[in-house]
């Protein structure tokens, strides 16, 4: 059985044991888990439910794993004759989780 949620305006196709990166966001002290409600399509081969948008009662509990950091993205402004160059770097911010269960 799988599972397509939408997170942070992005959507993931999840099955249990899946680990999938999110984007990083504020939890509280010994938070463990994460729960997705957002669950956009349960699929079983002829006994899929689609959601109009979403799916009734259905979620998607993942255990979290660990924060992460995605690749360095550099940005270069130049323009040329005028001795103007820009060059910054960025890291975006993830948090690794595993999908532990997927219920309807």
């Amino acid at each position: 059985m799988y599972a397509i949620i939408e997170d942070g305006g992005k959507q993931y196709r999840v099955e249990e044991g899946d680990r999938i990166y999110i984007e990083k966001r504020d939890l509280p002290d010994g938070t463990t888990s994460v729960e997705f409600d957002r669950v956009l399509m349960l699929g079983d081969g002829a006994e899929s439910k689609i959601g109009t948008p979403l799916v009734d009662g259905a979620k998607v509990t993942a255990s979290l794993k660990e924060a992460v950091k995605g690749p360095k993205l550099e940005v270069i402004k130049f323009k040329r004759r005028k001795g103007y160059r820009l060059h910054k770097g960025h890291r975006q911010k993830y948090l690794s989780v595993t999908i532990d269960e997927i219920s309807s």
